[in-house]
């Protein structure tokens, strides 16, 4: 799955995430901001941020 954060536009690393689904929070492994996942469309992720981070 892919997911480009909307803060600093690199690819987070969802491989942490097994059993990802809408509704879950994850950090931005590149900026540390928090991200909650608004969707799932086949192998792409969807999200907007939830908290500033770091």
């Amino acid at each position: 799955m892919n997911l480009t954060c909307p803060e600093c536009k690199n690819q987070v690393d969802l491989s942490r995430f097994p059993n990802l689904a809408v509704g879950h929070t994850i950090e931005c492994n590149h900026c540390g901001i928090m991200l909650a996942v608004t969707a799932i469309d086949g192998d792409t992720v969807s999200a907007e941020i939830v908290d500033e981070g770091k």
